[in-house]
Order: C-alpha cells, then structure tokens, then sequence
C-alpha cells in the first residue's frame, strides 16, 4: 500500500467531502423504485436511513461502517425527496444494531450488488491486462480499478486487500515482461548488452553513455561521418530482428527506454537480470531510432546552414562584385546588337547586306576586342538562356565537395531508406553514389565517364555544371557537380519524405503511419461521427457552397456602408486597422487598484505557494524508474529546479550547502530523474483546472479559444535544432519555441520548432498535443502559420481556425459559383474552387484527418506529405481546396461592418503577446539565451517556463480574483464589462532578480495573503 499517501487510504471509501449539486441531482436522486422499496421501512427514520445507505453505496461503491457518516448536504438533500422535515431524527436509525445489516442485504439483494470474492478472478485478469498494455503505476491503477469495481457492482474490499492485489499483479506482469525481453537474447547478446554498463580502458564513459549523449551537434562532414560510425555500432548488436515489439506492447518499451537513457549504469547494474537486460534491449532498440534521427538532424543542418546558405550568401557578394564590370559589359554588347538591327534598312529589297558591312558599322562603336571580352564576361556571369533559374549559389556549392565527400561514401551504406514513386530514382543514384566517388577515372579531374551516372536525376539548374556548357567532350561530366545535385536532390526528397528512413522516429514514412485496412475499417465510423463528417461530401459540399455564395453576395452588399474597406481595381482588399477603443474611466481605475491590491512577491514564494493549492503539481513529478520517492521535502525541491530553469539562472545563485533540499547534487539528480515533457504536462493540468474554476477567469473566456504563436530564442552553442535567422538571432543561432495559450491566459501545450521555420508546418502538432481537456473550437495565429492546408486541415478535425490577416491585400479569394455576381467582390473573389477535386479524393481526406485526430501519425508529417518544394499534393490540393471555402469566409468577416470578429482576433493576439512579455521577464538570466546542444535540454527546459508561467498566471488570477471581490463588498462599483479586461499577465508585483527564498508565510489553509491597500503610497515596482 506503500504508492497510496495517508490521506488517500484515508479517504478510500469515504465521502471527501459534500457532493456537487450536479452529482447530488444525478447520484443522489430517489426514481420510483428507490421510493418503492423505501417505503416498505416503517417510521421515518428508517426510511431515510435507508435512502442514506442506498445513495451512499451509489456513490461510494461501498457501505460505511457509520452509515450516518454523511455530509450534511447529502442528508438534506435525501431528507427533503422523502418529505421528512425534520432530518436529525436520522439518529435513531442504528439504534438496533443489525438494523443498517439487514438493509443492506436488502439493498444489494434489489439492486444486484455482489461481493468482491464473487469478481475477484476477473478483476485480477483486468489488472493484469492494464498492467501489461500500459505500465501505468499502481496508483492509477488502483483509482480506476475502483472504477472498474463501481460500474460492475461491487462492493469495494478493504483498501489494504485492493492495494496490495494491485501491487502484486502488476509486480507480476512486470516480471513477466522483463522475463519475455530476457528471453529473446542469446548468450553472446546478454555479454554485449552487459559490457554497454562497463567503462572501455582509455575511455571516460560506458559505451550507453557515449550512445545517449550522441556525437557533438556540429555541422560538418567528419561529425556526420562520427553519427554514421555510431548508427553501424547500435545496429551492429541485431536487436531489430529478435522481434520484441511484437511481442510487447510498445508503450511498455518505451516506457523501459526511458528510464534506460536517464538512469545511471551503477543504478542499471544493481537491478536483477531480467530488469537489467529488459531494460538494456530497450534502451539500445530506442538508441536504433535516435541515432539515424540525430545524423539526419546533422544532415539537415549541414545542407541548410553551412552548405546551400553560405552558398547562397557568396553566390550574393560575388554577384554584387561582378555587377560594375557586368553592367559595362552588357552596354557593349547593346551598342552592337543596335548597329546590327538597324543594318535590317541598308540597301534595297533584293540587296543582301554583306557581314563585312555590318562588322565595318560595329566597330565604329566599339572594338571587335572589347566585343568578344564583353561576351566571354557575360557568359560566364549569367545562366544559359534555357536555365530554371541561376545557378551561382550551385557553383560555389560545388566548391565545397570535400565538405560532403567522405560522408557520400557511407551514407546510404549505414542507414536503410525507403522511397515512394517520386523519390525512388533519387534514392537509387544516392545509392550508387559511393562507387561513383570511388571510381579512379583517367580524365582529367573532377571528370569521370557519364555512363557511371545516372543523367535522370540531373534537372535544370544542374545539367549546365554537371555535363559542363559548352558540354564536356566524350559525354564526361563534373564528378563534384554530380555528388552535389544527387545530394541537393536526396536531402529535399528526405525534407518531403518522398524517401524516408524507417528506422527513424522522425523521418519515417507518414503513408505508413495512416489508417489503413481493417485498422481504418474499425476505427472508420467512431472516427466520422466523432468528426461529424460524412461518408459522401455531396450534401456537406452543397452547404458550403451555398453558405459561401450568400456570404460573397451579403457581404459585398455591405461594403458600401463599411468606410474601413477599399477593394481597388485589381480586387485587393485594403482595410483599416481595428481602431484602438479608448479606456472607460471606470476600468482604468479598477486596473490600477486590482495591480495595486497585489501583494507583492517573489517567484519562488509564488511556485510554492501554487504547490500549496494544488497538491497534484508535485505529485505529477515522478521518478523515471517508476517508484515512489522517499526524499524529504521533495516538493522544495521541485520548486528550486522550477525557479532555476525558468529564471535561466542555474542553481549556483540559488543552492546551499547543509541544507538537503537545496543540495546541489540533489537538484541536479532531481531535475535528470524527474523532469520530462510527460510530467511537466501532468503537472499543468490542475493548473489549467483550478484556473478554470475562478469567477474571474470564466468572465475572461470559456478556455475553448487558442492561440498559437512562437517566442525565438537564441542559442549561441553549437546544436542541430539552432539555425540562422539576422532578423531574430543577428550573427547567431536559435529557435522557436511554439505555444498554444488559452482565452484565459494559460498555456495548454509546445512544441520546439528548428529554427525559425513556418510555423503552419506544426501549429496543427501543438493543437492536438495540449496538456489535456478539450481540444479548442477557435484557434488563432499570426501570419506566419496560415496556409490553404492547414485552414483544411483543421475545419475538417473541427476547429474554426481565425488567423490574423496581415497580408490582406495579397489575400484572393475564392468561389464556386462561376457565373454569380458579386458585386465589388467579384474580382476578390477570382479563384474557383474545384469540388470534383474534393470528391475524388474524399476517402483519402477522411483517412488522413482521422488519423491525426487518433494520434496515428504527426499532422507535421502529414503537411510534409501532402507538399513538394511548396507545391501541393494531388491529395494536398484536395484538402487545401476544401480550406479555401473557409478562408474565404474568414476574409469576409474580417472585414465586415461589425468589427467585433477581428478585435476577438487582436485581442487574444494581444493577450498571447504580453504572456510572452511574462516568459521574457522571468527567462531574464544570461540574457535569455538558452545553452542546450540537445532537444531534450531545450524541451525540458521550455516546458519548466511553460509551467512557471501558468504557476504565475494563476497566482495573480487568484488574487485579482480576491481584489475584485473585495472591492465589490466595500461597495465598489465594478462592470462586468471591466472585469472581463482585465489580465493576468501583469507583473509588476513579481520579482525575478537577486532573492531566492523558498519558505511560504504561516496561512491558514486555504487562505491567501492580505491583499494590499490600493489607496497606501506605491512601493518600488519589483
């Protein structure tokens, strides 16, 4: 019973306290029946100290030992249905002791109550069945084993016999689980695995160790060379063929690896064989994925910062120094090609004008000298007349072949790829790569003989430095041109997953992922109705067709009467910013005596005392091991490693010898063994819950609106997910850290995003990765992640996607009625919608949107899927079809005489941009730049900020909850309208900077601090 607390044995069994009145209405109410066999009790107490044992079993799930063990709203509440006045008479109800006995026989005898010795085989198979597919922990599985009990009728045993039956059928399932892993290894196997734990002579680390940590995230050839080396070494062991994963659930190995990759060999060592090698195998078999993720994640960044864009940017200067002698070049050459049209008017109709003649005027302008150096510059300055487009950035490119030619050679040696239709000629020159690299070639370099390569693969822009221009004598071709197309090639097709590698986690291939087969056939009607989407579009079609025909037509009414709208000749649309609406007095004042009311603070005193509040945030930090933490003061601890990572501090300003919970070697075993992106998300979702509760909050919103932006951070170490952007990072490397936040201010999920790449490619990730609850109904973002896709994408998994316009005038339209009459909107709306496209493509669409909303497959695979270079799939054209109906309608309520839909827009907009101003502030120490090579440092760390930010946001939402009610009952004039805009992202009452105190004032429970007085002097801002 050790993984129960005190007060939850405690409570097993017990009413926690009064019910809701939702439940009293629904568990407590009394039918017909329950009257009937009531009334058969003589006198009045015994009718209703048997209603009491009947409602109680309803809602415990068991029968009290004190049957009058009830709050007092339940007796009420039973008192009142029965017509019984006066409740207290309730009293005499266990006056003859076998009285409460005999009833319940009665009760469970009508209603079909059994015992639990009756269910105790089936209950046993049900855990053992939990515990093997989910390796939940006991505790959870102990709650909904109640459950489990409640919804069959059986009285709950004592907690001592469920708790210790639950223990040890999962103890036994685990066992049985490291017994099935031991099993499949062979005996040189286990040596191998075994030897992983021991530290090589001349080495400073085990060899797990040097696996998890990976190689340095450089962008360079030989770094890439040192992941491939690493990749051959995993794969070497032959874990992949020994099948585990059909054998065990994948949760169940996932759940081993983890704690493989945090935990420490002395720790892995001391476990029991069939432990230590269970959890080896599965620690090495995720180490398979990770490796080929991380030497595609180094290839990724080679190509796009240190090869294509350096590339580019010499390709830019030696342009910009060529453009002078360019420019004179391309004069001369004008001054001739004038001199030769005008000689079209020398002589009469049947005179030929000689050659000589024509040179003879030329060269009266310029030298025939001058003339052939002006021709030799421009042609060796711009493309060929037939060229896709200029090939400069290729040939400094080409320059750099001894950057990509030792990894060339291993490359698709090392890791197995796959490819689709489109990507599998790539696929195979990449293959033949390594022997044409090798081949000793008797030609001058880089040439070698064209029949080693295969000429298919070779598109436009390459062809004039692959077979050369004038062409190579003899078919021979650039062997360094060759080796960078087919990589230029490869690395976009790998980017699209036209070829994938299945070995990986995060460059698989997403047509495998879908539904499909009797998987889909299953899952298929639960999925629609969840949806609400139907089997034939027609119908569904024939709405949006009509609704965006009168929308078009209404809307276009109204412009005349809507001052804010200009739609110029071309049909673009300019509007009118949203005009700022100025500041009643009345709320101008209520914001500055709330602010002030503030007590003020630091953030440590915040984190704890929201600890204080809600007990199940610390609770969500559990070992990676599995067990339960014996450490003292655990939850000051978690608070020091929040305040650290948040504040980017580290923990030097804030640890302390001789004092055990800000030890620093405890916090730093603290924050590797119990922080990762599943408890951080279990540890917000009280948060967001008991926000939610607040009277404040709910005038704020009904928390089913977010929005989606990203913060850019720079990252000045060396690390695969940091890529160049001057705009963001200057001279530097960085990120983006992408979040979605609720109307009432709190964040419900991220995700860390390369770069600072579109943010369409993942916004509809994040969405369906929120810690918990419901997905949103309205979501809005900037710009920068819209597309015709993702407006498809999301409509038809039911969200209204409302993104901000900012490019407005370059928006088009679109329609499906040809022939209609729009009025001024008929040249907006100059795009027609196929639906035919639509239709054909409808069994597909329902499949792919099924499967993101299942969880199938990353919607950030699937827009990769359905794209090529920018350019849709047929099956992406579809979808983005079908967005464009709803895109149309969001422009034409943006712009609308009623203004309310885009201040919605700006105002939740607005509000995500002062929570950003919050994580800027706390996020303060080493100037807000993060120091992490790896994604796992930058997820953890980003997910601390995301939960210290909802710690803050419903700290100062409570207390301005607390001011607010506190002005209305001095008789304060408070506006409903006024309390809605307030925030609770204001931050002058929080201090970040220089103490960091973790002790909480002596409060009463559920107490709060003394707000201040509005009206006192100001005290310095912190």
């Amino acid at each position: 019973m050790e993984f129960l607390t005190d007060d939850e044995a405690a409570a097993y069994g017990r009413f926690a306290g009064p019910p809701a009145q939702a439940d009293l209405e629904r568990v407590f109410f009394l039918d017909d029946e329950d009257r009937a066999l009531v009334g058969q009790r003589r006198g009045e107490h015994m009718r209703l100290g048997f209603a009491l044992q009947l409602v109680t079993v309803r809602w415990l799930g068991t029968f009290l030992e004190d049957p009058l063990d009830v709050p007092g709203a339940v007796l009420e509440f039973v008192a009142e249905q029965l017509g019984v006045e006066d409740a207290s008479q309730v009293k005499r109800y266990a006056e003859r002791r076998e009285t409460p006995f005999d009833h319940q026989r009665d009760i469970r005898r009508a209603y079909g109550w059994k015992d639990f010795t009756d269910v105790d085989g089936e209950f046993t198979a049900w855990v053992a069945a939990r515990s093997w597919t989910s390796g939940d922990g006991p505790k959870v599985i102990f709650t909904d084993g109640v459950g489990w009990l409640r919804e069959r009728k059986v009285l709950l045993p004592g907690v001592t016999v469920l708790a210790r039956r639950v223990a040890r059928v999962r103890d036994d399932t685990t066992k049985r689980l490291w017994g099935v892993l031991e099993g499949l290894l062979t005996v040189g196997q286990r040596y191998v695995l075994d030897q992983l734990l021991e530290v090589p002579p001349g080495s400073r680390v085990s060899d797990l160790e040097r696996w998890r940590k990976g190689v340095a995230p450089r962008a360079s050839g030989p770094t890439i060379i040192k992941a491939l080396d690493q990749v051959a070494e995993i794969d070497g062991l032959e874990l992949a063929e020994l099948g585990a994963e059909a054998l065990v659930p994948q949760r169940r190995l996932g759940e081993l690896a983890k704690y493989g990759m945090r935990a420490d060999a002395s720790a892995l060592r001391r476990h029991g064989d069939g432990r230590r090698l269970a959890t080896l195998l599965a620690t090495v078999r995720h180490l398979e994925g990770k490796s080929v993720d991380d030497t595609l994640e180094l290839l990724d960044l080679l190509m796009a910062t240190e090869l294509l864009n350096k590339a580019q940017t010499a390709a830019n200067k030696e342009k910009v120094r060529k453009h002078p002698k360019l420019a004179k070049a391309s004069a001369r050459l004008a001054v001739a090609v004038q001199a030769l049209f005008e000689s079209d008017g020398w002589g009469g109709e049947d005179e030929e004008v000689r050659v000589a003649e024509v040179w003879e005027a030329i060269e009266t302008v310029i030298s025939r000298a001058d003339l052939r150096a002006a021709l030799v510059l421009v042609n060796d300055s711009v493309p060929p007349a037939d060229a896709a487009d200029p090939d400069d950035w290729r040939t400094e490119l080409v320059g750099r072949y001894t950057t990509v030619s030792g990894l060339l050679k291993v490359l698709p040696e090392t890791i197995a790829f796959g490819a689709n239709a489109e990507g599998a000629p790539v696929l195979e020159a990449m293959k033949a790569l390594p022997d044409v690299l090798s081949y000793r070639s008797r030609l001058a370099a880089p040439l070698i003989p064209g029949r080693l390569i295969a000429a298919g693969v070779v598109n436009g822009p390459w062809k004039r430095l692959v077979f050369g221009h004038p062409a190579h004598s003899g078919g021979a071709v650039n062997r360094h041109a060759y080796a960078f197309c087919v990589l230029e090639r490869f690395w976009r097709a790998l980017k699209r997953r036209e070829i994938y590698a299945d070995a990986s986690t995060k460059w698989r291939n997403p047509q495998a992922e879908l539904l499909e087969g009797v998987q889909w056939a299953a899952i298929r009607p639960d999925a629609l109705t969840a949806l609400s989407l139907p089997d034939d579009p027609d119908a569904l079609l024939a709405e949006h067709s009509r609704t965006l025909d009168a929308a078009l037509k209404e809307v276009g009414g109204r412009l005349i009467a809507n001052p804010d709208v200009r739609v110029d000749g071309s049909g673009k649309i300019h509007l009118t910013g949203v005009k700022a609406v100025e500041e009643p007095p009345s709320l101008v004042d209520l914001r500055a005596r709330t602010t002030a009311m503030l007590p003020r603070v630091e953030l440590p005193e915040v984190i704890l005392e929201v600890m204080s509040w809600v007990p199940e945030l610390a609770q969500a930090f559990t070992a990676v091991s599995g067990g339960r933490s014996r450490l003292k003061d655990l939850p000051v601890s978690i608070a020091v490693c929040l305040t650290a990572h948040s504040l980017n501090v580290g923990y030097r300003p804030i640890a302390k010898k001789g004092v055990e919970a800000l030890e620093r070697s405890r916090l730093s075993h603290i924050y590797q063994n119990y922080f990762r992106p599943e408890t951080l998300s279990l540890a917000n979702l009280p948060l967001v819950a008991m926000q939610a509760n607040l009277p404040l909050a709910q005038a704020w919103g009904g928390g089913l609106v977010a929005a989606v932006d990203g913060m850019r951070f720079v990252v000045p170490v060396p690390a695969a997910f940091a890529r160049p952007n001057r705009k963001y990072f200057g001279s530097k490397r960085g990120m983006t850290w992408l979040n979605a936040m609720n109307d009432r201010g709190m964040g419900r999920g991220a995700k860390v995003v390369s770069g600072t790449i579109r943010d369409s490619l993942h916004m509809v990730d994040v969405i369906f990765g929120l810690d918990g609850g419901d997905l949103p109904e309205i979501v809005v973002s900037d710009t920068g992640s819209y597309s015709d896709l993702v407006f498809g994408l999301l409509e038809l998994l039911g969200i209204s996607y409302r993104p901000a316009l900012a490019d407005l005038p370059d928006q088009k339209g679109w329609r499906i009625n040809a022939s209609a009459d729009y009025g001024p909107l008929n040249t907006f709306a100059r795009g027609k919608i196929d639906l035919r496209k639509i239709r054909r493509n409808w069994e597909d669409i329902l499949r792919v949107v099924a499967s993101i909303y299942t969880g199938t497959v990353r919607a950030y695979d699937v827009v990769t899927m359905l794209q090529r270079d920018g350019h849709p799939t047929a099956l992406g054209e579809a979808i983005a079809s079908y967005g464009r109906i709803f895109k149309t309608l969001h422009i034409l309520q943006f712009i609308d005489v009623d203004e309310t839909y885009r201040r919605d827009i700006k105002d939740i907009r607005n509000l995500q941009e002062n929570r950003h101003s919050l994580a800027r502030k706390i996020c303060h120490g080493k100037k807000g730049e993060l120091y992490h090579r790896y994604e796992r440092g930058l997820e953890n760390q980003l997910g601390v900020l995301g939960l210290v930010l909802n710690c803050a946001t419903l700290w100062t939402t409570v207390y301005l909850d607390a001011a607010v009610r506190q002005l209305k009952a001095q008789g304060y004039p408070v506006r409903d309208e006024d309390m809605a805009r307030l925030s609770p992202f204001v931050h002058s009452h929080l201090g970040v900077h220089g103490t960091y105190t973790f002790a909480l004032p002596d409060l009463a429970p559920g107490a709060i601090r003394d707000l201040r007085d509005p009206d006192a002097g100001e005290d310095d801002e912190i």
